[in-house]
């Protein structure tokens, strides 16, 4: 990676017609009346904290395997995705999003294991079986919804709990459960193909004009866990910890760094070795989940390029 490679930090574009703008952990998302224009920047979180340095296609690499998984999930669930007019840019429906987002697990792993471990045999009002251990595939997937928080963790919440309280209305909540459940069948056919396991995954769904959207990213190595196929078997037999396909690797750097996002610890140097290290792994993710060859997108004057993508992108008429 050449020294002029540019990285994207953080956009701040103002466009006619915009309605709102909200920066999150890693996207940059502008509100139109109709549509919502999503930034997939560089940045790159851990611990619930955004790291100092952006990774250089980084973004682009969310961007492009979300936008992937949700054209190959068309058929089972609209989506909200209408346009991808830049290899960092997604343009889709401005949806109301429900306030609870579908966690798919078809193995017992991350929370669910440190909860199954710590005794608890309960997980989201899903009971689990005894005996099992982590990495273990369950008897079938599951579903262990969490609130959105603005701020702040997700909190764990039951089907039942949702129901209760109203959260999301029983007939809609039951059409969730349903797309969610197919979406991971169908994820984990794609994986299969790969030579992966999807694990566990996330999705999330909004409503518009009484229909029912999937929204944000799916499948994507920051919103799913993968499993390398080959060695799962031998792995879970010999008791050894399972290759991941994730930015778990990210986490494990900061953690012999000394750091995990408490109070009064420092985020480690990143120093330019480092930083093109997790950048070829990011490419490496995408190209093994996709199948498809990573295509480096120009970064010179990457932020007119961008601007200027998403001005072309807003003539538009999609309705």
């Amino acid at each position: 990676m050449n020294q002029t490679t540019q990285a994207i930090k953080e956009t701040a574009f103002n466009f006619d017609g915009q309605t709102g703008f909200y920066r999150g952990k890693v996207r940059d998302v502008y509100h139109f009346d109709d549509r919502l224009v999503m930034v997939a920047t560089d940045r790159i979180s851990a611990f619930d904290v955004v790291l100092p340095r952006p990774i250089p296609f980084k973004g682009q690499v969310l961007n492009q395997t979300a936008a992937h998984f949700l054209q190959a999930t068309a058929d089972i669930v609209p989506n909200w995705l209408l346009d991808v007019p830049d290899p960092n840019v997604s343009v889709g429906l401005k949806c109301q999003s429900y306030p609870v987002e579908m966690v798919v697990r078809g193995y017992l792993a991350g929370h669910a294991w440190r909860q199954y471990r710590e005794g608890h045999r309960t997980l989201c009002g899903v009971a689990l079986p005894d005996g099992l251990k982590e990495a273990d595939q369950l008897p079938e997937p599951i579903i262990t919804p969490t609130t959105k928080a603005h701020e702040g963790h997700d909190e764990d919440i039951s089907r039942e709990e949702i129901l209760e309280r109203g959260i999301v209305p029983e007939s809609e909540y039951v059409q969730l459960e349903k797309y969610a459940l197919a979406l991971f069948k169908k994820g984990t056919e794609m994986a299969a193909e790969r030579g992966l396991i999807l694990v566990d995954t996330k999705y999330e769904f909004g409503s518009l004009n009484g229909q029912i959207y999937l929204i944000d990213e799916i499948h994507t190595p920051d919103s799913s866990r993968y499993y390398y196929a080959d060695s799962y078997t031998e792995n879970q037999q010999q008791d050894l910890p399972q290759k991941q396909l994730s930015k778990e690797f990210v986490r494990e750097w900061l953690i012999a760094n000394h750091f995990q996002g408490k109070e009064g610890q420092t985020v480690p140097e990143m120093d330019d070795a480092w930083i093109e290290q997790i950048s070829n792994r990011y490419i490496e993710l995408y190209e093994k989940v996709t199948g498809k060859s990573f295509v480096r997108s120009e970064t010179d004057n990457i932020y007119n390029r961008i601007e200027e993508n998403i001005r072309r992108s807003l003539t538009v008429t999609y309705f």
